[in-house]
C-alpha cells in the first residue's frame, strides 16, 4: 500500500491467484512479468528488432494491474504518473498502462521477494548522464553568456 494509486482490489487479486509464497516461485521480476504476459516479446534477428509487441493473453492478475495502472493514469502528481505521462505522450495511453502495469509488477515482486522497501525516485529518473551532462553544459553556458555573478545567482552567503 505505499505504492501511490496501489489499492486492496490488487493486493487482493495478487493473493487470490498466487497465494502468499506464489510469487517467490520466479526467479526474477522478468520471469513475473512475462508470466504475466506484461513484459514485450523481442523477435530479433541479426540485430535487429523484427517485432516487440506484448503477448496476447490475460489473466485476472493481468487486468488488475491494468485496472490499478490505469487508475494511477488518472492521478494528479507523483513520479509513476509523470512516467505514465511521458510514455501516453509518445506511444498513446494503451501502451502507457501496459507499461505501468509491468513498472508496478516489478516494484511489487521486489518488495515481496527481495523484501526492498519502496522509495520513489525524486528527480531525473529519466534523464540518462548524457543528458544531464549537456543540460549542465547548457546551464552553464547561459550563465557566461549573460555575465552572472555568484551573488546575483544567490550562491555566496554572507
Amino acid at each position: 500500500m505505499a505504492i501511490e494509486g496501489v489499492n486492496e482490489g490488487l493486493i487482493m487479486a495478487i493473493i487470490s491467484e498466487i497465494g502468499l509464497e506464489g510469487i517467490r516461485k520466479f526467479p526474477s521480476a522478468k520471469q513475473f512479468t512475462a508470466w504475466l504476459r506484461l513484459a514485450p516479446n523481442n523477435k530479433i534477428s541479426g540485430g535487429k528488432v523484427l517485432s516487440h509487441h506484448i503477448p496476447k493473453g490475460s489473466s485476472r492478475l493481468k487486468i488488475a494491474f491494468r485496472n490499478t495502472a490505469n487508475a494511477i493514469g488518472n492521478l494528479k502528481e507523483g513520479w509513476l504518473v509523470d512516467f505514465f505521462k511521458r510514455i501516453n505522450y509518445k506511444k498513446g495511453r494503451a501502451t502507457a498502462v501496459t507499461a505501468l502495469a509491468r513498472k508496478l509488477a516489478v516494484i511489487i515482486w521486489n518488495m515481496l521477494v527481495k523484501g526492498v522497501n519502496y522509495n520513489p525516485p525524486t528527480e531525473y529518473l529519466f534523464l540518462d548522464e548524457k543528458r544531464k551532462l549537456k543540460l549542465v553544459a547548457r546551464v552553464k553556458k547561459q550563465i557566461s553568456r549573460f555575465e552572472l555573478t555568484k551573488e546575483e545567482l544567490g550562491f555566496v552567503s554572507d
